[in-house]
């Protein structure tokens, strides 16, 4: 489906935070699909994902806690979307900022868009861009729009808890185009 946004959420015992969450994200005003991967929560979380009623979102129950890598993974395999984000379950940095990120790589064509908090450059965020030869202020952001195809290039590869640092250097290795749009971060 072209243009349509798929966004990861993985939960592990989220009972204070997924409805928010979801509701947040559902709010937005744009075309999308919300991947729910509960990584078998020992909290309510199962029986709060039970009772919502979206025709937008999936829940994916693992029968035992595989960790964040294989819930992102299990999101990424069941994903149809153009676009993929992978949302903390439990922060809301980055959601409303989502459509300025889809508007981006329409205008780019960029394999992905980084949401950057910074608008100065950090001696490491320096280093970094030296080191990957690629200037990036904010190489820690955990807001990512990337290209499914793109992604699903790079998914064999991920092993990693910190997903999104090691999707950017892996894009930049195989010669992604990565971009950066500002967000705010508050």
């Amino acid at each position: 489906m072209p243009n349509l946004l798929s966004i990861i959420v993985p939960a592990y015992n989220e009972e204070r935070s997924i409805e928010a969450i979801i509701s947040q994200i559902n709010n937005l005003p744009i075309e999308k699909e919300i991947i729910v991967v509960n990584d078998c929560s020992s909290d309510r979380t199962a029986e709060i994902l039970r009772s919502f009623s979206l025709n937008n979102l999936k829940v994916i129950h693992h029968v035992s806690n595989r960790g964040k890598s294989a819930a992102v993974h299990t999101g990424i395999e069941n994903a149809i979307g153009e676009f993929v984000i992978i949302q903390d379950a439990n922060s809301g940095y980055g959601i409303n900022d989502y459509a300025k990120l889809l508007e981006a790589t329409k205008n780019s064509g960029a394999n992905i868009v980084l949401g950057s908090r910074f608008t100065k450059m950090s001696l490491g965020n320096i280093l970094l861009s030296i080191v990957y030869g690629v200037k990036l202020s904010d190489w820690r952001s955990r807001c990512q729009l990337i290209h499914r195809e793109s992604l699903l290039k790079l998914l064999p590869e991920l092993k990693n808890g910190n997903f999104a640092f090691e999707i950017l250097t892996k894009a930049i290795r195989k010669k992604m185009r990565v971009i950066e749009v500002p967000i705010f971060h508050g």
